[in-house]
């Protein structure tokens, strides 16, 4: 007997860009005549693949285009890809939450999902309301839910403001409920999106042991999107990789981190706006890009341990805010988070702010801290506390590589074990 719970066939969605409609009536017409057949759009043909760099010359774009691949009982899958790839998409699929253009899935179970932030959430209700209602969605009952109850509480930490409405709960409280509640009402396919990134370290900590207990103790089905490729190799046996929409490999998780990982698409040191995805009232990011000491763009992208390397952040302030901050967000090569830095970190009299018109600004990395490898560099860009301009793992990305050890040291110039390499001052006392 064949162990697929889920078996995915010629799977494709477009999306219209700009206005809806073909823009006469009598294509409308034989679109409606062709959707009451039964029949593919007829004008969906002239669709191409969701490549973002390039402009393109139809007006709509596949952001999912003919995947096949099947997933069987107890699989932990990472689906992994860069922005715009589809993940989510496919994953919004997988859970009906929208339908695809043409293909199939075929599943067996209820899933649970957790796609972002509130999802299947009424804001009005409160956190115990909303338990037995994904629950009676998931087809549970009542006695069910309360066994489960008190465990999914326990997990997610908000006890004092579980009969609070959750409107008011904070982006971290919403995901550990969001979270606690998926993973622990009886479903067949657990699948969880980005939205882990929200929460604090170790609470991300406590999902990923959660999910490895889901799928390697309880033979549950796990789907997990994740631009941190430690996270996936840590739990998934599998991986998808998605690019512009299509499915590149399908297959053992390790081998595919390792490709994801040294494609030349994520290997560019330099990026220049292509869209309008990362503008907004305040804030417009035109360009990012690795600097040498003389302020001069690094296009290779490689450096030693010992040069003065920076980080140049390049963008129209089109009104000013007194909440507006700016940073880089720094990961390793499976993407884990190393650190933060935002100009607010030092004292507000030195705070660099924005000017209204193009700033240029460059952030200087610290010299003798990074060890031999490869590393991830992302803008970061929000109104303090407010919104997100630009989210970590949202924004685009350019790579950095330390080449050799310490220059300065003579009896130790290679790479030394552990990520970094910092040198350090002694002092007798």
């Amino acid at each position: 007997m064949s162990n697929t719970i889920i078996k995915v066939e010629n799977l494709s969605k477009a999306y219209q860009l700009g206005e809806i409609g073909t823009g006469t009536i009598s294509r409308d017409l034989e679109r409606w005549y062709a959707r009451l057949r039964g029949k593919e759009d007829p004008f969906l043909r002239i669709g191409e693949t969701n490549n973002r760099n390039i402009k393109g010359n139809s007006d709509i774009s596949w952001s999912l285009k003919d995947i096949n691949f099947e997933i069987e009982q107890g699989d932990a899958v990472g689906i992994i890809g860069p922005n715009g790839a589809g993940k989510s998409t496919l994953l919004k699929i997988l859970s009906r939450v929208t339908s695809p253009t043409s293909g199939r899935i075929i599943g067996k179970g209820r899933i649970a999902s957790l796609l972002e932030v509130g999802t299947g959430f009424h804001p009005e209700l409160t956190g115990r309301e909303n338990i037995y209602l994904n629950g009676a969605i998931l087809g549970m009952r009542r006695k069910e839910i309360t066994k489960k109850f008190d465990e999914i509480v326990d997990f997610a930490g908000v006890e004092r403001y579980i009969d609070t409405p959750v409107k008011r709960y904070s982006s971290g409280m919403y995901v550990r409920l969001a979270f606690a509640v998926a993973a622990y009402l009886d479903s067949e396919i657990l699948v969880i999106d980005e939205v882990l990134a929200v929460g604090d370290a170790e609470f991300q900590q406590k999902c990923l042991g959660k999910m490895g207990e889901i799928s390697k103790g309880e033979g549950r089905t796990v789907l997990f999107v994740s631009h941190n490729m430690g996270s996936i190799a840590e739990l998934c046996n599998k991986a998808i990789l998605l690019r512009n929409g299509q499915l590149i490999q399908h297959g053992d998780a390790q081998q595919i981190i390792n490709r994801y990982i040294n494609n030349e698409e994520n290997q560019q040191s330099v990026w220049h706006k292509s869209s309008e995805k990362f503008s907004s009232q305040f804030f417009d990011l035109l360009s990012f890009y690795i600097v040498n000491e003389h302020k001069e763009m690094n296009d290779t992208g490689v450096a030693r341990n010992d040069a003065k390397t920076g980080v140049c952040l390049k963008f129209n302030t089109n009104e000013l805010n007194a909440d507006f901050c700016y940073g880089i967000a720094f990961y390793d090569q499976h993407e884990t988070l190393l650190y933060w830095s935002y100009q607010t970190d030092k004292s507000k009299v030195e705070w660099l702010q924005p000017e209204i018109g193009t700033n240029q600004i460059i952030i200087w990395l610290p010299q003798h801290m990074l060890n031999q490898g490869s590393y991830r560099i992302r803008p970061l860009a929000s109104l303090h506390y407010i919104k997100w301009l630009v989210a970590p793992n949202a924004g685009p990305s350019i790579h950095l590589k330390i080449l050799g050890g310490l220059s300065n040291s003579p009896i130790w110039n290679d790479a030394r074990p552990g990520l970094l390499a910092p040198v350090l001052d002694f002092e007798r006392i």
